[in-house]
């Protein structure tokens, strides 16, 4: 054994060491806010979707978060991420939701609900649901749990005193990332947290790239029970979502809403 790999085996061994001596409760605190970053493994050629390498199966179905809907249906579920505004695009895609008869929810921030009154209370006049995307749209993992709730408080008041709508069951934490603490804290106040099972990057807005891009991203990646992900300050996403809609519809699928998902699936 050389010297260099012998000091490595010194380290190991310590540190190996050093993991064992640390008392239960800290290995436990440690899990408790282990940060994970959303991810998954694409449909492709008609596969399902996948969570089951990524290393937070067990969390979400712990904590009922939602990644796909019942798989044995033809139908999707359509989803917006509203952080903030850009060129009047969400008013167009729901220009298309009202004219295709399609129901989506927008997961919005205490930014989106000040800056963008008018368009938060067409959402809800039109029939849509309003989700919870945080106050902030901190990294909600780093939180204390009442940080968290206060996060989720701020969003479900603002949206309330605007709309008249109290009701707020859904959550995207901002940019996909959360823990066991955090998803522990958003259950406690009445909240589902929702992920998704397609999307794209979208969300660049100086990186579009056209609606053909958009559409195709989408389409070649549906599946029964999809959970699609898209964000509203896409322009290739406003442009491309009839298209999408008229496609889906001719494979048979339904798109519905969120509060008519019967089943959770995890694979």
């Amino acid at each position: 054994m050389s010297a260099l790999s012998a000091l490595d085996d010194v380290v190991g061994r310590a540190n190996k060491s050093a993991h064992a001596a640390l008392p239960v409760h800290d290995m436990q605190a440690a899990a408790w806010s282990k940060p994970y970053h959303f991810g998954f493994k694409k449909s492709k050629n008609g596969v399902l979707p996948s969570i089951a390498e990524e290393g937070f199966q067990p969390l979400m179905e712990k904590h009922g978060a939602v990644f796909l809907g019942d798989t044995a249906m033809k139908e999707l579920y359509l989803t917006f991420d509203n952080g903030y505004e850009k060129d009047g695009l969400t008013g167009k895609i729901l220009d298309v939701l009202k004219e295709k008869q399609v129901p989506a929810i927008f997961f919005i921030t205490g930014h989106y609900v000040k800056t963008e009154p008018e368009l938060v209370k067409r959402m809800t006049t039109e029939g849509h649901l309003v989700g919870n995307h945080s106050w902030s749209h901190p990294d909600m993992s780093t939180l204390p749990q009442e940080k968290v709730k206060q996060e989720l408080a701020d969003v479900k008041k603002a949206v309330a005193d605007l709309t008249g709508v109290q009701k707020m069951d859904y959550l995207r934490p901002p940019r996909g990332i959360f823990s066991d603490s955090m998803l522990a804290a958003s259950a406690s106040e009445g909240y589902r947290n929702i992920f998704w099972s397609i999307a794209y990057r979208d969300w660049d807005t100086s990186a579009q790239r056209g609606a053909d891009y958009a559409y195709q991203n989408v389409t070649t990646q549906l599946h029964p029970g999809a959970v699609i992900l898209l964000h509203s300050v896409s322009s290739d996403n406003a442009q491309a979502l009839g298209r999408i809609i008229d496609e889906a519809h001719k494979q048979g699928y339904t798109f519905k809403s969120l509060d008519q998902m019967g089943k959770r699936t995890y694979r």
